[in-house]
């Protein structure tokens, strides 16, 4: 992690703005509290997360990644493309690139089942992809320790 004033990414996807709100208030808010910053790079949809992530990524400033977002189920099969084509590619960048990653992106049937889980009172799902990271940087905290003897 850096010496001084800890960086985490927060790339949000826009297209519902009220569930992508409250994801962001979760995840700041854990960030926040942990003595981290948090730097939003908002993006339209959850489709642009993976390009957002790895164009920041590459430039060294941050310790870790957290993505937010939602995708809710229509009429066709464009739901089953994005979830599984976004999750995979986040997947390879976190593992690839050695990226202490919060997944944090909804995939629902409706608006109600994303609220339930967006919001801070209920699931606090903005929140838990947070905490997902910082402890994947104690991870890679502890095993890039060279007090560590296997």
């Amino acid at each position: 992690m850096s010496e001084t004033n800890p960086k985490i990414l927060i790339v949000e996807a826009r297209f519902y703005e009220d569930v992508a709100d409250a994801l962001v208030a979760g995840a700041t808010k854990v960030i926040e509290d942990a003595g981290m910053e948090a730097v939003r790079v908002p993006v339209p949809g959850v489709f642009e997360v993976p390009a957002a992530v790895r164009r920041a990524w590459a430039t060294g400033k941050f310790d870790g990644c957290v993505t937010l977002g939602c995708v809710i189920r229509g009429e066709t099969d464009h739901y089953d493309h994005i979830c599984r084509e976004v999750s995979r590619t986040l997947m390879d960048q976190t593992v690839d690139h050695v990226m202490p990653h919060g997944f944090g992106i909804l995939t629902c049937e409706n608006r109600d089942q994303a609220w339930e889980r967006a919001d801070v009172v209920q699931r606090d799902i903005g929140g838990r992809a947070a905490e997902a990271c910082l402890r994947m940087i104690e991870v890679e905290e502890q095993f890039s320790s060279k007090s560590i003897r296997f």
